[in-house]
Formats: structure tokens, C-alpha cells, sequence
């Protein structure tokens, strides 16, 4: 199965040109040499409409897996899990639990992350840390689930 990717980056600074995006880019690269087809990518500031917004056309435009990357801190800006969980039809707890039990062997910090995965629609969203190395690695962490997760998401029958 081709899995079809959309790519969003979360950043109020880098929407607003202030700096460049380097956690879109970081991601779209792991998912090229996953063997992914990127279709969209959007760069769009910590609001929580906007952010829906993107997830639900990057889901109409046939992205089975949308991968976001920022907004996951404890920031008075970081809006991404609520954005999700709003419009989102499950969450799948296992996804951030192993992103963060496996970040904890690398810093002490990730314990305050809230990176999480959910269906909306029809796409796997995974909310992933803002910082690139962090968002690479937390997405080495479930690669191997990614393809299962987007087969349910689309309603596909799989021999899983």
C-alpha cells in the first residue's frame, strides 16, 4: 500500500517568516525514504482552527497519514493535541506513550511532551514534537504501526 503523506508544521514565528521551516522538511525527508508519496504541506500558526483546517483538506485531498510536527509543549501557544482531539473520531494512546517512553532515554524533558495520534476522517494524525531531531526520532519510534494505522483509518481490510 502507497501511503499518501501530508506534512504541517505548527510554529506562530515560522507561518509568519520570522524563521525557516526546518521540522516540515526534516519529516518530509523521512518519509520519502520511508517509501511515502508526499502529497501536501502547509506551514500554519498555533491556532486551533487553522490547524483543523489543514488536517480535514490534507484528509479530503487523500492524505491516509498527516503528520504534524510542533504545538505538543506545555506552551501558552501550543494548541495542537486539543486542535486534534476535537475534531478527531479516536485517539490511539500507544502512539505517544511509546514517543515518550523512548524520547526519556534521550532527555529528561520529553516527559512534558504531549505528542499523541488519532484518526480524523479518513488519516492517521501524528502530532509530533516541534523540534526536528525530535520529531525524526519520535516518528522512528512508530514507524512500523504507521501502515497498519492508515489502513484502519481508511477502512481497508488488512491480514494484520
Amino acid at each position: 500500500m502507497q501511503i499518501q503523506v501530508g506534512i504541517i508544521t505548527i510554529s506562530d514565528r515560522a507561518s509568519a517568516g520570522d524563521y525557516k521551516d526546518l521540522g516540515g522538511p526534516a519529516l518530509k525527508g523521512v518519509a520519502q525514504k520511508a517509501g511515502w508519496q508526499v502529497l501536501a504541506e502547509a506551514v500554519v500558526p498555533d491556532d486551533a482552527a487553522r490547524i483543523q483546517d489543514a488536517i480535514r483538506s490534507f484528509s479530503k485531498q487523500g492524505c491516509g497519514l498527516i503528520l504534524t510536527t510542533g504545538g505538543t509543549g506545555a506552551g501558552l501557544r501550543d494548541v495542537t493535541p486539543e486542535a486534534i482531539r476535537e475534531i478527531m473520531r479516536v485517539e490511539l494512546p500507544g502512539f505517544g506513550e511509546v514517543m515518550r517512553a523512548e524520547s526519556m532515554r534521550i532527555t529528561p524533558n520529553s516527559i512534558l511532551s504531549r505528542s499523541l495520534a488519532a484518526i480524523v476522517d479518513h488519516a492517521l494524525v501524528i502530532a509530533l514534537p516541534g523540534k526536528p531531531s525530535g520529531a525524526m526520532e519520535c516518528l522512528g519510534f512508530v514507524e512500523g504501526a504507521i501502515p497498519h494505522g492508515v489502513a484502519l483509518a481508511q477502512g481497508t481490510p488488512t491480514s494484520c
